[in-house]
């Protein structure tokens, strides 16, 4: 029941200025890679398959001007494209917050009445109650404080969070919001064994169309067990040491946000890989000059020394979704190009003979003091040239990390670059101005309009909350 009461409790008021900025940067930065996902091929397919729903209450895709779906299918399809790439925020504990919550908002703010007006300060509380849930929750575990090995996070808390926000949108009572959050518990879960395959994106569509259904079979009076969360035959089965804890009142309700920050990807990969993709680029400027490429043919080995995170180490990936979860491929990428991008990962770059040649030379060691925690973990990368010659480097923390977040300057340029695979140039600028000034606008339409794709509205380009600066 706690957790009803504080979903329900929680009111604009209590959003302070630092969970509003990080909130906002988070909402851009999942807009952006959503984007970018509709030209993946698991988009498509989950889009082709969604088709087959239909209903008189449509939600937007989004950056499709002509596809509408029912508000769940929506949501589903836009989480899928959202982590269709991996590029997706990700927290400690570890998890995808933003892809389960924000795609239920844009879903719901369409298929509400629209009377009264839905506002961006409504928006911005209902996406922080769904990743404080997340949160919490991942907080009652200690397994949860490590990189997963059974369950893939999202589809657990993904799926309480996304049922959280939308009870919260959609004005919930006390007592539906802790039926909601019952039901939700039934629908979560999904095996980290679909890892670096097409389908792990499902997972956080999934949970964000489980999330609607939750809250809409509550306001249909139907009942789950309300002690749920609390059992181990319940949420319990999904952590171990699983131990509920009270949580604050809300006269002293403080934000997870507020203390720890998201990381938010310079490059599509498992946030793991990021970490050997700083270490690889620093040992390559001891070996690459303005007259001289990567010497591959010279090199001996190279040895990586990373976390055990048995689902990253792939030696030989053969797919997009491999390379993405592959600690080798990534320090290989680096090592030999200098930069990682979108199109890192496309099949005729995973099958470069150079490239096969350094991965056949990569080494994983596991030092018993790197343990796999993204607030913790380390890699260093050792280089040996056939002459002898070693290079050395450690990464600590890279840059998008909370302890070394992107610049704002960075992380719009990250949307621009994303967005503007699919939308005008104005759109993609009308967007950024909106986000900024999400506090201030009256009327979420504004916002929806424009993740259709269409061309901005005048309104949203003339109002001025969003010609106010940065």
């Amino acid at each position: 029941m706690i957790f009803a009461k504080v979903i329900h409790g929680l009111k604009v008021g209590h959003l302070t200025d630092q969970v509003i900025r990080r909130s906002k940067r988070m909402i851009l930065d999942t807009l952006g890679v959503g984007f970018l996902g509709t030209s993946t091929a698991v988009f498509h397919k989950a889009s082709q398959y969604s088709k087959i729903y239909s209903s008189n209450i449509s939600s937007t895709v989004w950056g499709q001007p002509d596809f509408r779906l029912p508000p769940t299918y929506a949501a589903f399809v836009n989480g899928v494209a959202i982590h269709s790439m991996d590029f997706d925020d990700t927290w400690h504990p570890a998890t995808h917050p933003s892809g389960a919550v924000l795609p239920v908002l844009t879903a719901l703010s369409e298929a509400l009445p629209q009377s009264p007006k839905l506002s961006g300060l409504d928006l911005l509380l209902a996406f922080n109650v769904g990743i404080e849930v997340q949160g919490r929750l991942m907080h009652f575990s200690k397994e949860a404080k490590d990189i997963p090995k059974r369950f893939h996070p999202p589809s657990v808390v993904g799926t309480l969070g996304s049922a959280a926000a939308a009870s919260k949108f959609l004005g919930l009572s006390l007592t539906k919001c802790q039926e909601a959050l019952a039901i939700a518990v039934s629908y979560a879960g999904a095996p980290m064994a679909n890892a670096a395959t097409e389908t792990k994106p499902l997972h956080i569509g999934n949970a964000a169309k489980h999330g609607i259904e939750a809250a809409f079979l509550a306001m249909l009076g139907l009942q789950g067990n309300n002690q749920g969360l609390d059992l181990e035959a319940g949420f319990g089965a999904f952590y171990a040491n699983y131990s509920p804890k009270v949580l604050p009142n809300l006269d002293s309700h403080t934000w997870l946000l507020d203390h720890q920050d998201v990381a938010v990807k310079s490059f599509p990969a498992h946030l793991s890989t990021h970490w050997v993709a700083d270490a690889a680029a620093s040992v390559r400027k001891h070996l690459v000059t303005e007259t001289a490429l990567f010497p591959t043919e010279h090199i001996q080995r190279v040895v990586l020394r990373i976390p055990h995170v048995q689902y990253v180490n792939r030696p030989f990936p053969d797919s997009e979704h491999e390379a993405r979860h592959s600690f080798q491929y990534v320090a290989c990428v680096m090592l030999l190009d200098g930069d990682i991008t979108v199109s890192s990962f496309q099949k005729h770059q995973i099958n470069r003979p150079q490239v096969r040649e350094l991965l056949s030379k990569v080494e994983l060691e596991h030092p018993p003091d790197n343990l796999p925690s993204f607030n913790t973990l380390y890699c260093e990368i050792n280089v040996t040239l056939k002459d002898g010659a070693t290079f050395t480097h450690r990464s600590d923390t890279f840059y998008g990390h909370w302890r070394k977040p992107l610049s704002q300057k960075d992380l719009e340029a990250k949307f621009r670059a994303n967005a503007s695979r699919t939308l005008s140039y104005d759109t993609v600028e009308s967007l950024i101005k909106i986000v900024g000034k999400l506090e201030d606008l009256e009327d979420c339409s504004m916002l929806t309009t424009l993740l259709k794709g269409s061309s901005p509205p005048e309104a949203a380009l003339t109002s001025p909350q969003c010609n106010a600066s940065m």
